[in-house]
């Protein structure tokens, strides 16, 4: 099976490069006075089972959509490719300006631009070329999709000297069947979060439970609702969350949770490197970020999101107003995003009301009250060292006021001086010292 999954995906690629050549030969021929232009013939994509082949196949009524995709792929496929066939086709001395293209920084080949595709879809009729331009404005298709990307060209130059690119992790689901997920980066500032619980091992109150059930149900059916106006023309698309309560009662671990379950991809932002001083700049890092995870499936969790999300100001300087136009802006760009933002606050109230309106869920986190610690400590407690037979569990579970992530970290150090101590059992003095420890951390009164 492998072979000829092998065999045939070699079969399209050559049969990707050999369309391409053909087209690029008559244009070329055409624009020297050598040949009659030959109509625009879509590519025949005869293999159903690589993705590629059927991603082409769909496009098959809209043959100038195929060649923009076959276009800004080729750099990826065949590196010298433009260059080879300028080389071939077009005489010594001869400067085919219609043809576009641009010299990377370490790619040593030409890179396509707009141009190019113009070049191919337009050849020297002006309507043509102008009519071209669509397939790259922000309302195609492929643009919106986030499959393909014009950047912008040098400051001055005609739009279309661009650069024409392709969506490399797309591209790589094109040839692997498998999404690729970006690492963290400056241009993706974003970490996977992932978890070996399960629900299992949560305790939540049964207004946090029920409240997550609604973004659960969200996940599961929002494909059938997504464009079918029978369900709701006024339907927004995508899904907004406000987690709220104290640290440690289990926010980011149900959202990995939350993305566990429903197969989908979490990635925790980091504002540290979004947030910038500089004007226009926190907006612009948040733009590429919603950019590169659109129409992906993908969770963004923004945790301790006040630093980003955070109230208006009065306006009484200059930066007062800029920053309140960045919260703006990102409350614009948050309700764009076509799948689930989760944001992630100790306190509701640091947020913008203007957030808080527009959340489609807002769900409480709260310390465990003593049932749910006895629970969290019945869930936590190692097998391999019990407590020991002076410990009065339900006195620590009554006395001590502790988050689920608080007692995870005092059993786990517990455990760790009890290991090195040689001891068998959780002791007393054990157990309360690791208290002791995550009270001093949250600064608060140990109660003795």
């Amino acid at each position: 099976m492998q072979n000829r999954t092998a065999i045939v995906g070699l079969n399209i690629y050559e049969a990707l490069l050999s369309y391409a050549e053909q087209l690029f030969s008559n244009r070329i021929e055409h624009a020297l006075e050598k040949a009659e232009l030959a109509p625009l013939a879509g590519l025949q994509a005869n293999d159903s089972q690589l993705p590629l082949a059927i991603f082409l196949t769909s496009l098959a009524g809209h043959p100038g959509h195929q060649v923009a995709v076959v276009l800004a792929m080729l750099p990826e496929l065949d590196p010298g490719f433009l260059a080879r066939i300028l080389a071939t086709k077009v005489p010594a001395g001869k400067d085919l300006l219609t043809f576009g293209g641009l010299r990377g920084k370490q790619h040593r080949g030409i890179l396509p631009t707009g141009e190019t595709l113009q070049f191919l879809l337009g050849g020297g009729s002006l309507s043509s070329r102008l009519a071209s331009r669509e397939l790259l404005s922000p309302h195609s298709p492929l643009i919106k999709a986030n499959i393909l990307r014009l950047l912008p060209p040098p400051p001055g130059e005609p739009v279309m000297a661009g650069q024409l690119q392709i969506d490399a992790s797309w591209l790589d689901q094109m040839i692997t069947g498998q999404l690729a997920e970006p690492a963290f980066s400056k241009e993706f500032p974003a970490q996977r979060v992932e978890t070996n619980l399960s629900w299992d091992d949560v305790i939540l109150d049964k207004k946090t439970s029920l409240a997550l059930t609604h973004v659960q149900h969200y996940l599961a059916h929002h494909t059938t609702m997504d464009g079918q106006p029978g369900f709701g023309r006024y339907a927004r698309r995508g899904y907004r969350a406000l987690f709220y309560g104290p640290p440690g009662t289990g926010k980011t671990l149900t959202a990995g949770l939350l993305g566990k379950t429903a197969g989908r991809s979490v990635f925790r932002v980091d504002l540290s490197m979004v947030v910038s001083k500089y004007i226009g700049e926190t907006e612009k890092n948040l733009a590429a970020l919603f950019a590169k995870a659109e129409n992906k499936g993908w969770i963004l969790f923004f945790d301790e999101a006040d630093a980003l999300f955070g109230k208006r100001t009065e306006v009484k300087e200059g930066k007062d107003r800029y920053a309140n136009q960045e919260i703006s802006y990102l409350l614009q760009r948050v309700e764009q995003y076509d799948g689930l933002v989760i944001l992630a606050t100790n306190f509701r109230n640091n947020l913008d009301q203007a957030f808080t309106r527009r959340f489609e869920a807002i769900v409480s986190f709260q310390v465990p009250g003593p049932a749910e610690r006895a629970l969290l400590w019945e869930k936590m407690l190692p097998a391999n060292l019990p407590p020991g037979p002076e410990v009065n569990l339900e006195e620590l579970v009554t006395r001590y006021e502790l988050t689920g992530a608080a007692i995870a970290n005092l059993l786990r150090h517990a455990s760790l001086e009890a290991l090195a101590a040689g001891q068998k059992t959780l002791t007393l003095p054990l157990l309360l010292a690791a208290i002791r420890r995550e009270y001093e951390k949250g600064n608060k009164m140990f109660p003795g």
